[in-house]
């Protein structure tokens, strides 16, 4: 026993000498790869919540051990400037991802590179969510060049150079590397690499590979267009055929609404950022929206109707509405594939002798609209230079909505009268965010935020929303409703517009943190204060009520009697931008054999709402991509911090399945312009030939 206790000793004090070695002539290695690690594990909290996880933490702690074993091979007096760059990089990375997820709730993406120069459009709505968290991963870099300092002022580096054998701390350290990486490697499961190989569900990513993994492998996304245009064509254009060798040769099915508009000028007003929440909210006793609401009333209103945009926001409604196709999974298509040939609304109303004109008062190049929008068949697009612009009319990003209502009725009127048939795009704006106090803006009508209401469970409670972003918000869409409002006053006593249908919709939520909402709903009215979670009365505003929030009002109408009557009502299956083209198509007259979307007056209560990360919604409930959890609609639409979450049956499998493969033929048709190269084939028949 002595002689075991006797060797035990020996090599623990063998041990302790070594590792004291380790730690004394590498500090500036340890030092380099502590801040690094601590920063990975910092972003993970501040955006997912996520600080514990060991195996996002391990995969990233592999790669930094990876990236740092080549700083052996460096001299030690130079090893420093090899470190310091690669804390810059992953300093910039978890900063841009954090002030990123603030403002999206996701990752960035090298593929929003192509997009920087809409940032100057949004400066101000980046500045206000802008948090001093957001840049506490600036001490890494700092702190490492203070420790070389210290270092450097020693004979830390002299006596590192004649002691360190770097080839062999380089072997030794990238085995260690790779060892991490392979063990982690193999705790992942199949579900986990397909999710990494699509790469559209980024916060899924992270939360299992990491930053590091996530932000290497969107590089290689993002350069994926080119790649696959050049070697993936075969694969993505026999997809495509086998998905509509039989669909695209279907007879469109007839319905109530069938040809109902036939013949009608239609005009799509793109209502930036009005979501159906601000609907139901009324402010010292009058609505929000009255204009928005009457118009539902006296029309056919969707009322769980969802936008499916990306990174690209405004663009991809106005895509996914004309093609009936989703956003592209990589980039956005405004930016990266703006020439494709794409069946869209414009094209398909032109052939039938439409005029097609859009019309937004900001710049030409915000999304690259002036070219997007003629590679959709618009034959005009007019633009800021169109309008008058002075600082009198000028909200936030450009022209007013009143101002731009009303300089543009003459420019229709002319249409009006030289084009039998016509459709137009008048895309709003002064509801942009951010949204902040609007005292600046002395034509906003200054709300009594103190007297917002809320209903719950039939109870009808006053709610505070002075100096709160929710308020401001509300502030700015009851400004853009009055300006809606006007317009329509105008409509209805114009004497044109007896031959035109209007199509209202929101172009995407308002992208309010839940924070915002989660106070409106567990306000306190005899307290002014919010109430906490232990609180019985307290409102459950989780992810999915965040979610299922993100709908916004879908209206069409017309001031034609005849025709209203016949379109008049209220419809509450979920649908989505994509189904709008099929919709109105129906409606119309026209077909588009390669949409992706459905007639939601023939497919009904088994229409399935994709979004671009993976989740969907139908009316039997919720999927989060993420966590593979679906919550039923019966249990979502309850007042519980109990959900019973569903993980997995049938149904959820099927659609899951549909869903990936609707995101991957969308993304095929965009990236390789399908419908251009292979579509004539399908429609001749020849697919099936193969």
């Amino acid at each position: 026993m002595a002689i075991a206790l006797k060797k035990t000793t020996k090599y623990l004090k063998k041990f302790r000498k070594i590792f004291v070695e380790y730690i004394s002539t590498n500090r500036l290695f340890i030092s380099y790869v502590l801040f690094s690690i601590i920063g990975t594990v910092i972003l993970r909290g501040v955006t997912l919540g996520n600080y514990v996880d060991y195996r996002p933490m391990l995969l990233d702690l592999s790669l930094i051990l990876i990236i740092g074993a080549l700083g052996y091979l460096v001299k030690p007096k130079n090893q420093f400037k090899y470190f310091f760059i690669w804390i810059i990089i992953f300093t910039t990375i978890n900063i841009i991802n954090s002030i990123y997820y603030t403002f999206y709730l996701s990752f960035v993406s090298f593929g929003l590179l192509a997009t920087l120069s809409q940032v100057g459009e949004v400066t101000e709505s980046l500045y206000e969510k802008l948090r001093i968290l957001d840049f506490i991963y600036l001490l890494a870099p700092i702190l490492f060049y203070y420790i070389h300092n210290k270092l450097r002022k020693t004979t830390y580096y002299n006596m590192v150079s004649k002691v360190e054998k770097g080839k062999k701390m380089c072997a030794a350290t990238l085995l260690v590397g790779v060892i991490i990486l392979a063990f982690s490697m193999v705790s992942l499961n199949g579900t986990d690499y397909s999710r990494l190989s699509k790469q559209w569900n980024r916060e899924y990513i992270v939360e299992r590979f990491g930053v590091i993994i996530y932000q290497g492998n969107d590089l290689i996304q993002s350069l994926s267009p080119k790649i696959n245009s050049m070697f993936g064509y075969d694969k993505a254009a026999r997809r495509f055929r086998e998905f509509f060798a039989t669909k695209a040769l279907e007879v469109p099915s007839i319905n109530k609404y069938t040809n109902d508009l036939a013949g009608m000028n239609v005009v799509f007003i793109h209502m930036e950022s009005v979501q159906s929440f601000a609907m139901n909210i009324k402010i010292d006793g009058d609505d929000v929206t009255p204009t928005i609401n009457q118009l539902a009333k006296e029309g056919m209103y969707f009322t769980n109707f969802y936008p499916q945009v990306s990174t690209g926001t405004s663009s991809d409604t106005e895509f996914t509405l004309s093609s009936s196709l989703m956003p592209a999974l990589s980039g956005t298509v405004a930016v990266s594939y703006p020439n494709r040939d794409y069946s869209t609304i414009q094209k398909m109303l032109k052939e039938k002798d439409y005029y097609i004109y859009s019309a937004h008062a900001n710049r030409g190049a915000m999304w690259n609209r002036v070219n997007l929008h003629k590679s959709f068949g618009y034959d005009r697009f007019y633009s800021e230079v169109d309008f008058n612009l002075s600082k009198e009319t000028k909200i936030n990003l450009g022209l007013n909505d009143k101002e731009f209502f009303s300089q543009f009725q003459s420019v229709m009127e002319d249409i009006e009268t030289k084009h039998s048939n016509y459709m137009a795009t008048l895309i709003t704006l002064t509801n942009h965010s951010p949204f902040r106090d609007n005292s600046d803006y002395p034509q906003f009508t200054q709300l009594d935020l103190t007297k917002a209401s809320r209903t719950i469970d039939k109870k009808t409670d006053l709610v505070d929303l002075s100096d709160r972003t929710l308020g401001a918000y509300l502030t700015s869409t009851h400004y853009a409703d009055q300006a809606l409002g006007e317009f329509f006053e105008y409509v209805r006593n114009s004497e044109y517009y007896e031959n035109t249908v209007f199509v209202l919709y929101g172009d995407h939520d308002a992208k309010l943190s839940s924070a915002e909402y989660r106070y409106y709903y567990n306000y306190d009215p005899e307290t002014g204060e919010e109430i906490g979670e232990n609180d019985p009365r307290y409102y459950n505003f989780d992810y999915y009520q965040q979610e299922l929030n993100r709908k916004t009002p879908l209206i069409i109408w017309t001031k034609n009697k005849t025709i209203a009557k016949k379109i008049k009502g209220e419809f509450n299956d979920v649908m989505g931008m994509i189904d709008i083209q099929p919709t109105i198509g129906n409606m119309m007259g026209y077909h588009n054999p390669f949409a992706l979307g459905n007639d939601i007056h023939t497919i009904k209560s088994d229409n399935i709402v994709a979004f671009p990360n993976g989740n969907f919604i139908t009316n039997k409930g919720y999927y989060n991509n993420a966590t593979t959890y679906f919550q039923p609609l019966n249990i979502l639409n309850k007042n519980t911090t109990n959900k019973e979450l569903v993980f997995k049956d049938d149904y959820v499998i099927k659609t899951k399945e549909h869903v990936e493969n609707l995101l991957e033929i969308s993304n095929d048709i965009i990236v390789h312009d399908l419908i251009l190269k292979e579509g004539q084939r399908i429609l001749e028949g020849e697919a099936t030939k193969e």
